[in-house]
């Protein structure tokens, strides 16, 4: 497959919330804002998508569904797409990485990565 005509370029931005965390109670909750690029030459749909959650003890989750926030977007050529989301970890530092099940509007189905990110309480790692 031509990579340039099937290509969505994702970005992350964590944020740590400590008004809505607990650590005493092992309870850390994080904000993350993705930001979907498509690079490609054909427009895309975002179908679903695969996040496996990583916490300080390398125990994984994996969360699979159908689009983000309850959308399916549609990016043409060079049209991008943010939302926001959130994950609570046992653990004062974690990471997630996935993939979203893209079709193209030739029919054609291809995955766009998600680059592992790392989810941390300010201070907690060197």
């Amino acid at each position: 497959m031509d990579n340039e005509v099937y290509a969505i370029e994702v970005s992350v931005r964590p944020q740590y919330l400590p008004k809505e965390s607990r650590p005493a109670e092992q309870r850390f909750v994080h904000a993350y804002n993705v930001t979907l690029t498509n690079t490609g030459t054909i427009g895309a749909k975002l179908l679903s998508r695969h996040w496996i959650i990583t916490n300080g003890d390398l125990k994984t989750q994996e969360v699979r569904g159908d689009g983000v926030v309850g959308q399916q977007p549609h990016l043409a050529p060079g049209q991008s797409y943010s939302y926001s989301s959130g994950s609570v970890m046992d653990s004062a530092v974690g990471s997630m990485h996935g993939e979203y099940l893209m079709q193209a509007d030739d029919g054609h189905t291809f995955n766009a990565i998600i680059p592992a990110f790392t989810l941390a309480v300010p201070g907690s790692l060197n």
